[in-house]
């Protein structure tokens, strides 16, 4: 079963490697087609397939048949969730969910914060 975090796991293992950032500059210009990026990329057809599944699959690209060819296409919904999820994740300060732990201290000064222990 796939969570949250496996999904958006996704949309950053698509920026994680230089082949595929490669591929996304190329789209930036445009609709390629598979051949196309092959040889600018100078990659073989299963090198090309293996990046642009991991594309695809995350949502930052669109792929679609022409007769035998692929053609693929930066996804404009793909592209403002990516940026939305990286901001979502990185913005400091962000509302969470409060914890009572540590918050009030006991008046006790001989209690040491980082020794909890739970007596049952």
């Amino acid at each position: 079963m796939a969570t949250v975090y496996d999904e958006q796991a996704k949309v950053f293992k698509a920026f994680c490697d230089e082949t595929r950032l490669r591929i996304l500059q190329l789209l930036r210009t445009g609709e390629k087609c598979a051949c196309v990026l092959q040889e600018q990329l100078n990659l073989g057809q299963s090198g090309l397939s293996y990046h642009m599944k991991i594309l695809v699959e995350s949502g930052v690209v669109e792929s679609r048949k022409e007769g035998k060819w692929t053609y693929y296409t930066i996804s404009e919904k793909g592209s403002a969730y990516a940026a939305t999820l990286l901001k979502r994740l990185t913005t400091p300060k962000a509302i969470a969910k409060e914890s009572n732990c540590c918050k009030n201290k006991p008046s006790n000064k001989n209690f040491k914060t980082e020794k909890h222990i739970k007596i049952i």
